[in-house]
């Protein structure tokens, strides 16, 4: 039997939720949520989707918005539904290219840099935030001084809502963007609109969100959509299970007996710190190495396929492959 409403969390049913100018007032109240009141959208204008319903991996939506603040100001959004492949790099070039748009092709100096706001919103859904995190579900980044922690550059930011870290229950939303979050890991498995979610938004939302409502084509996209989500989901977990934390394990392990070893030499603390570091390094280089190989071993994926769920480059995945060949 069929769920009552689409998961948001793919990628047709978030084009379909949130991509179309009738329903752009949920992009904004859930943009408003995400931004805590640094800045307060008023309006909104699509200047370009980016959508591939059909493609091999999930987290292709990319909505680049222009925005009206309830001050009158102009600045620019860009939404991301986004795969964890060199996030961050990723997410500094789409940020930068907001930015070189706006120069004009000529009398440069006659604009005098006069340079919109830029901020870039990511909902990393099923993966963790790259180098780790502290446990939050919203990441608020921005350019500050490395030693006073003081905002160097107000105008460009970076929003990144870490699915995985938001475990509240319904008694323990207490913002909209709590009720926000919570509607989207949470609607697919709901038979009704809530009491708690009685507001017109969420009334807008359940009824665009429902099944039965999608026309024959859609369906068939959003079942195409929900598989692969889950396909990759599976997969990826499968492999990093099987693989990248057991060469994790066995990496820090090694660098930990290293530590102790190089601490009879130059000094206990100095020696196990630095055998902890390259522990790490170790383990994430074997982790890697494991996650790679499974994925190419037992779930047949193509190199640029493994180089993308694994986050590594097309080189190291062509190694992991070279050596696999040797063995046989």
């Amino acid at each position: 039997m069929k769920p009552k409403y689409i998961d948001p969390l793919t990628d047709f049913s978030f084009k379909h939720l949130f991509g179309a100018e009738p329903n752009k007032d949920l992009l904004i109240d859930l943009l408003n949520g995400i931004l805590q009141g640094r800045k307060v959208i008023k309006n909104l204008v699509y200047n370009k989707n980016e959508y591939v319903g059909d493609g091999s991996t999930i987290g292709s939506v990319i909505f680049d918005l222009t925005c009206t603040g309830d001050d009158g100001s102009q600045f620019l959004i860009e939404v991301q539904r986004t795969n964890q492949s060199q996030l961050k790099r990723r997410m500094l070039y789409y940020s930068s290219k907001l930015i070189v748009d706006q120069a004009p092709k000529g009398r440069r100096s006659a604009w005098n840099y006069d340079i919109s706001e830029v901020y870039v919103v990511v909902l990393m859904d099923g993966f963790r935030m790259p180098g780790g995190g502290d446990g939050r579900y919203l990441h608020d980044i921005c350019l500050c001084n490395r030693k006073t922690g003081e905002v160097f550059y107000e105008a460009l930011g970076f929003f990144y809502v870490e699915l995985l870290n938001f475990v509240k229950q319904k008694s323990e939303l207490a913002t909209d963007l709590d009720r926000w979050l919570y509607v989207l890991t949470n609607m697919s498995r709901m038979d009704k609109l809530p009491l708690y979610l009685r507001k017109p938004i969420f009334e807008k939302l359940f009824d665009i969100a429902e099944y039965s409502k999608l026309n024959k084509e859609d369906r068939s996209m959003y079942d195409v959509s929900l598989k692969r989500r889950w396909d990759e989901y599976s997969v990826r977990e499968t492999a990093r299970k099987s693989g990248y934390d057991e060469g994790l394990e066995q990496g820090i392990a090694h660098g930990m007996q290293k530590g102790i070893e190089q601490g009879i030499e130059q000094g206990i603390e100095q020696g196990i710190e630095q055998g902890i570091e390259q522990g790490i390094e170790q383990g994430i280089a074997r982790g890697k190495f494991a996650f790679v190989r499974n994925l190419l071993t037992e779930f047949s994926f193509s190199d640029s396929q493994a180089a993308k769920a694994a986050d590594v480059s097309l080189e190291f995945v062509q190694q992991v492959r070279q050596e696999l060949d040797a063995e046989k």
